[in-house]
């Protein structure tokens, strides 16, 4: 059953290792560069935001995590009172589980109630596109995200690995659906070319949701009898610095990142390379069973981690941030030159 499924996710999530082991994000490749005169007071920076019309008092978003069980209610209300508290954005776990089975509503509907007026995201899988109005009427969201996740279904024993319709049927949905359509990967990145089709589809923003984070191959590794196919693409896809700068650079339309974020700092190189956004999962899934206190300590301190980078490099509000100077260097640096990205231009942004 998918809630028995989701349960287990979860579980796995907690208690076992499921981060990429060798591919990194890349973001340990960006190097802002120090300004030793920032001329700015670290009292005074403003990292507000506005998505889509609603204002946030940061640009983070609490990644979809859960929904669908019993147990996944608590860790969904949890999280919403510390988005509601912080006034940051929140998407929950796929709602499929919910639409076949309206009596675990209950497990998404608590985060619209513990943040009435927080940024709200739905989820549906691509595979199961044709639900995406109903559970977005469902927790009443201010947007809607499709998720894809082709690595973790060809991984998974029961997975479903026919996606030659997804791309007309997200256009039809980016029509039909009554609030934004945000497509998001869930850890193995989105190139600039998927990316300009999915623009092209009338997809209104972009989750990267890169590679260097949790991985789906990993966590599906451990439900198999046999682990050969987990562990060689334990690590597949596109680091996540590299999907930000490819889509940021391809697309015209709001991009969030994610996919192994876990510091302020991370945020602060993903938003300079053009991120309008950030987005974390695994890190808070484990404070949530803390409590609301503990994520918001958590999100606290990512807020503080934000802060002093952009006090660092002189910025005082996030578009300054978008301006700053930067360095890619490494792997990272040398994958996006093979992609044909012009790395330099990001090294003398703020002279110019």
């Amino acid at each position: 059953m998918i809630s028995d499924r989701k349960l287990e996710h979860l579980w796995l999530c907690r208690h076992f290792e499921v981060e990429y082991k060798h591919k990194k994000t890349g973001f340990e490749e960006i190097e802002l560069i120090h300004k030793a005169l920032p001329q700015i007071n670290k009292k005074n920076i403003n990292i507000t935001t506005e998505f889509f019309g609603k204002k946030l008092d940061a640009p983070i978003i609490i990644s979809a995590i859960t929904g669908g069980h019993p147990a996944s209610l608590k860790i969904n209300q949890e999280l919403a009172k510390a988005a509601d508290k912080l006034n940051i954005g929140m998407g929950v776990g796929s709602q499929r589980a919910a639409v076949e089975n309206p009596e675990l509503n209950y497990t998404y509907t608590v985060v619209r109630d513990e943040a009435p007026d927080a940024f709200i995201i739905g989820n549906m899988g691509a595979s199961h596109i044709e639900y995406a109005s109903k559970a977005a009427e469902m927790i009443d969201a201010d947007a809607m995200a499709i998720h894809l996740n082709l690595l973790q279904e060809a991984i998974q024993p029961e997975g479903d690995v026919d996606a030659s319709g997804y791309l007309s049927a997200i256009e039809r949905a980016s029509q039909d659906l009554e609030v934004p359509l945000i497509v998001k990967e869930t850890g193995a990145g989105i190139s600039g070319e998927d990316a300009v089709s999915l623009e092209k589809a009338g997809v209104a923003a972009i989750d990267v949701a890169g590679a260097g984070g949790t991985s789906w191959a990993a966590v599906e590794t451990y439900r198999r009898d046999e682990r050969f196919l987990g562990d060689l693409y334990w690590d597949w896809g596109i680091p996540t610095a590299v999907s930000t700068v490819e889509v940021c650079e391809s697309v015209n339309i709001p991009v969030i990142a994610s996919g192994g974020i876990r510091s302020g700092l991370d945020a602060a190189k993903a938003l300079a390379l053009g991120a309008d956004a950030v987005s974390l999962a695994l890190p808070l899934l484990k404070e949530a069973y803390h409590g609301h206190e503990a994520v918001t300590a958590k999100l606290e301190n990512f807020i503080t981690e934000l802060k002093v980078a952009m006090f660092l490099v002189g910025a005082s509000q996030i578009s300054d941030l978008q301006l700053c100077d930067l360095i890619i260097r490494g792997k990272t640096g040398k994958w996006l030159l093979e992609r044909g990205f012009q790395t330099k231009k990001y090294s003398r942004r703020a002279s110019q």
